[in-house]
C-alpha cells in the first residue's frame, strides 16, 4: 500500500515535471506509453456477420484479418487504456470478460474506470458475441468462438501494450479528408436549426484528428486516428471477413512504418478508430435504385418496381471502393504524421466512468419552437419501423421504408405477440412508431441494454469521450461543444474534444431531437427516445467536471451479467471432415500458372478441413513464400491471409461427407521481387472418430518475372 507521504511526493514530482514541460516543451517525456496489437479474428466460415442483420450473409473465408490495437497512457498518478478493435461494436459482456482476464494478470490495475474499448464498426466480421437477444438474433444466437476470439485478442493487445510501457510523448494534430464520406440521411440533418447548420461547411465531419505517440528518444510508437465514416464499403453481399476501409487504413499505416514486417506484426501500431459516424457513409456515389440505376426518391425509395435504394462507390466494386476510401484516409493521416502542425499534449491524466440507467434519467431541453425549457426523460428501449428498412448502405426487408412515422396495424399485431408497448412507451417515443418494444422483452433474456457505460479521459487539454453508441454528425458536434463549454470555464488553453464511438456498451444510435422527428433509420434506432442526446449532454458535462475537479464519481448501477445465463446458440457445430475420394487434406488440386508478373492473380485450390476447427489466431491459413536460398531450400513468407492482395475462400463440396476445399488467390504486387514462389495452405481437420489434427499443403513452384520482356526471354 502506498503511504500518504509517498503519494504526496509523487504528486509534487509530477507537478514539477508538468511545470518544467510548460516552460521547456519537449524537454522531458510527458508520460509513460505502451502500444500493443493482437489478432482478434473470429470464425471465418458459416457464421453470420454482425452489422447488416442478413441471416444469409455468412462468412466463407478471409479478406483481411481483424486486430485489436491497445494504447496505454500513464502520467505517474493514473493510467488509461484505449483499445480500438476491428469489430462491429462492443458489449457489456465482452468488456466484463476482458476486465476479468486482466484482473487475473494485473490485479486491480485495469478496471471499468480506466479501460475504454471502442469498436471500429466493420460490418464484415463474425457476430454472435453481444449476448443481447436483438443483436444476436440474426446470427442464430451466441457464438462462443467469436466471443472468445474478440475477448482474447483485446486482452492480448493490452498485455503487449503493458509490457511495452516506457517514457514517451504525445502530440495531437488535425487535418481534413475529402471524397471519403457523405451523409446518408440528409433530410434528417436538414431538420436541425439552420443557425446551427450554418456554423458548419459540410453535413458530415471532414476533420481527421490524430494522436501521435513517440518514445523519449523520438522513435515512433503508434498513432490513433479518428475520422467519421461507416466501415461499410464492403456491402451486404460480401462473405469474406474484413476489417473494411478503416481496418485497411491501419494496415497501410503500419506497413509504411514497419516495412519489413508481415501484416499484424512489427512494433508500430496504428489505429483508425470510430467517432460520430452514425449518419456517415463511405459510399460516395450516393443512393441509386439497385438494378435500374435511376435516382431514388426523396425518401430513398425506388417507386414502380421492386428494387432497393442502394448506395455504392467510389470504386467499380466493393473491394476497389474499400481500397480507395482507405487510401484517402491513410494519405491524410500520413501527411499529418510527417508534416502536420502537431501540438504536444502535456498535463495531468484523469479518467472517470459511470454506468447510467438511461430509462431513469432526466434532463432539461430548450425548445426552440416554444422558447421554453422542458424537463425531459429517457424511455424504455424500443426500435421504430424505419429500423427494419435498413439504410442505403444496407437496405432491409419486408418493404419497410425509412421516414415512417405512422404504425401499421398488421405489424403491430405481430409486435404485440412479442411484447406490447405501454401507453407511456408510445407517448415517450413520440414521433417513433414502435416496431419492437425491446425494453419490455425479457425472454429468454435482455433484448437491448438499459444500463450503459459512459466514460471520459482527460489528457492535458485533450478530452476523449467514450460514448456507448453511434452518434450522428450533429449529435457529435453538440457533444463536443458541450464538453468544450465546461473545459473553457476551467482553462484558457485550447481544448481538443474527441468523440470515441461505440465504446464499452452498444445501445444503437443517438440522433439530435430534431433529426429524431424525421424517423430515418438512425432516429428509429435511437432506443431511449427523442431526448437520448439531451441526457448524454448532461451526463458527459458532469463527467468532465468531475475529471477537472478530480472528484469521485458514483459508479452507477451494475449492468446485468448475461454471462451467467444459458445463452442460446443455434449455430451448427463442425462434426467431422473427410477429403474427396482419393485425395488427402492439403492436396493442391488446381496449381498456379508457371510464370506470372506484377498485377497478375495467382490461384491455387486445396482440399481442406473446416476453418472453424482452428481459427489460426496469430497465424494464417495461407502463406505466399519466396525462395530465398535455393541451396538450403529456405522459403521466406512475404504475405499471409491478413494481406490486402490475398483472399482465402472456403466452400463445402459435400455436406454429407463433410468435404470442403479452399481457393487461395494472390494478386502479385507491382513492387514484387522477381524470383521463385509458392503458395502454402495450413489448416486443421476434425476426424470422424474424434480429435482435431493439423495438415498443410504446398503448391508447385512458379516464377514471378519483372515484366513482359522478361517473360518473353524466359520462354526463349
Amino acid at each position: 500500500m502506498e503511504t500518504p507521504a509517498l503519494g504526496n511526493l509523487k504528486t509534487i514530482v509530477f507537478l514539477a515535471i508538468w511545470v518544467l514541460q510548460l516552460l521547456v516543451p519537449g524537454a522531458i517525456a510527458s508520460y509513460s506509453i505502451g502500444v500493443g496489437r493482437a489478432d482478434a479474428t473470429g470464425p471465418t466460415a458459416e457464421v453470420v456477420f454482425m452489422g447488416y442483420a442478413k441471416i444469409d450473409q455468412k462468412g466463407l473465408g478471409i479478406h483481411l484479418r481483424t486486430f485489436s490495437r491497445a494504447f496505454i497512457i500513464d502520467d505517474g498518478e493514473e493510467r488509461f487504456v484505449f483499445v480500438s478493435v476491428d469489430s462491429a461494436m462492443i458489449s457489456n459482456g465482452v468488456r466484463k470478460s476482458v476486465l476479468q482476464k486482466l484482473q487475473e494478470h494485473f490485479g486491480s490495475m485495469y478496471t471499468e474506470k480506466n479501460v475504454m474499448i471502442s469498436g471500429t464498426h466493420s460490418h464484415s466480421t463474425p457476430g454472435g458475441f453481444m449476448m443481447d437477444v436483438l443483436f444476436d438474433l440474426t446470427t442464430f444466437g451466441f457464438v462462443k468462438q467469436t466471443f472468445d476470439a474478440m475477448v482474447n485478442g483485446i486482452v492480448k493487445s493490452i498485455e503487449r501494450a503493458h509490457n511495452a510501457v516506457g517514457p514517451g510523448r504525445i502530440f495531437i494534430t488535425h487535418g481534413e479528408v475529402h471524397g471519403a464520406n457523405i451523409n446518408r440521411s440528409p433530410l434528417a440533418y436538414l431538420n436541425n436549426p439552420k443557425a446551427e447548420r450554418d456554423k458548419y461547411k459540410y453535413d458530415v465531419d471532414k476533420i481527421l484528428t490524430q494522436m501521435q505517440f513517440i518514445d523519449a528518444n523520438g522513435k515512433p510508437l503508434g498513432v490513433i486516428n479518428w475520422f467519421a465514416v461507416h466501415p461499410t464499403s464492403m456491402n451486404n453481399t460480401n462473405h469474406l471477413v474484413s476489417s473494411d476501409n478503416v481496418g485497411y487504413a491501419s494496415v497501410l499505416f503500419e506497413r509504411t512504418v514497419n516495412p519489413d514486417a508481415l501484416v499484424g506484426k512489427g512494433p508500430f501500431v496504428a489505429a483508425f478508430a470510430s467517432t460520430n459516424l452514425g449518419d456517415v457513409s463511405p459510399n460516395t456515389r450516393g443512393p441509386k435504385c439497385e438494378f435500374s440505376g435511376s435516382n431514388c426518391s426523396e425518401q430513398y425509395t425506388c417507386p414502380g418496381i421492386k428494387e432497393m435504394c442502394f448506395a455504392s462507390g467510389p470504386g467499380k466494386n466493393m473491394f476497389e471502393s474499400t481500397s480507395i476510401i482507405a487510401n484517402r484516409i491513410f494519405k491524410e493521416s500520413w501527411r499529418l504524421w510527417l508534416y502536420g502542425e502537431a501540438k504536444e499534449v502535456i498535463g495531468p491524466l484523469r479518467v472517470v466512468h459511470r454506468y447510467v440507467n438511461m430509462v431513469e434519467q432526466t434532463a432539461e431541453f430548450y425548445n426552440e419552437t416554444s422558447k421554453e425549457i422542458e424537463k425531459v426523460h429517457g424511455c424504455e428501449p424500443a426500435m421504430g419501423y424505419s429500423f427494419a428498412a435498413g439504410t442505403t448502405d444496407g437496405p432491409g426487408s419486408f418493404a419497410f421504408e425509412q421516414g415512417t412515422t405512422t404504425a401499421n396495424p398488421l405489424w403491430n399485431v405481430v409486435r404485440n405477440l412479442l411484447a406490447a408497448p405501454t401507453a407511456e412507451d408510445i407517448k415517450c417515443h413520440g414521433a417513433k412508431p414502435i416496431l419492437l418494444a425491446t425494453g419490455r422483452m425479457t425472454l429468454p433474456y435482455e433484448w437491448q441494454p438499459k444500463i450503459v457505460a459512459t466514460q471520459v479521459a482527460l489528457i492535458g487539454n485533450v478530452v476523449i469521450a467514450g460514448v456507448p453508441g453511434e452518434f450522428t454528425t450533429m449529435s457529435g458536434r453538440r457533444l463536443r461543444e458541450a464538453i468544450k463549454t465546461v473545459m473553457n470555464d476551467a482553462s484558457d488553453s485550447e481544448t481538443s474534444v474527441i468523440v470515441a464511438g461505440l465504446c464499452n456498451t452498444y445501445s444503437d444510435y443517438v440522433t439530435t431531437p430534431e433529426e429524431y422527428q424525421i424517423q430515418r433509420y438512425e432516429g428509429a434506432s435511437t432506443i431511449f427516445g427523442p431526448h437520448t442526446l439531451t441526457i448524454y449532454l448532461k451526463q458527459y458535462q458532469e463527467l468532465v467536471t468531475a475529471a477537472i475537479l478530480k472528484k469521485k464519481v458514483d459508479p452507477g448501477p451494475t449492468p446485468a451479467d448475461l454471462t451467467e445465463n444459458t445463452l442460446l446458440s443455434f449455430v451448427t457445430p463442425v462434426l467431422y471432415d473427410t477429403p474427396k475420394w482419393g485425395r488427402n487434406f492439403g492436396d493442391c488440386i488446381i496449381q498456379p500458372r508457371k510464370i506470372v508478373e506484377p498485377g497478375d492473380i495467382v490461384t491455387a485450390e486445396f482440399i481442406s478441413g473446416h476453418p472453424r476447427n482452428n481459427l489460426m489466431t496469430e497465424s494464417t491459413f495461407l502463406t505466399v513464400e519466396r525462395l530465398a536460398n535455393a541451396d538450403d531450400e529456405v522459403w521466406v513468407p512475404i504475405a499471409t491471409d491478413a494481406n490486402w492482395e490475398t483472399k482465402f475462400e472456403w466452400k463445402r463440396t459435400s455436406v454429407v461427407l463433410g468435404s470442403s476445399q479452399v481457393t487461395i488467390t494472390w494478386q502479385v504486387p507491382e513492387d514484387i521481387k522477381p524470383g521463385e514462389y509458392r503458395i502454402r495452405h495450413n489448416g486443421y481437420y476434425r476426424y470422424i472418430l474424434g480429435g482435431v489434427f493439423p495438415y498443410y499443403g504446398i503448391s508447385n513452384h512458379f516464377q514471378v518475372v519483372a515484366n513482359t520482356s522478361s517473360r518473353e526471354r524466359y520462354y526463349e
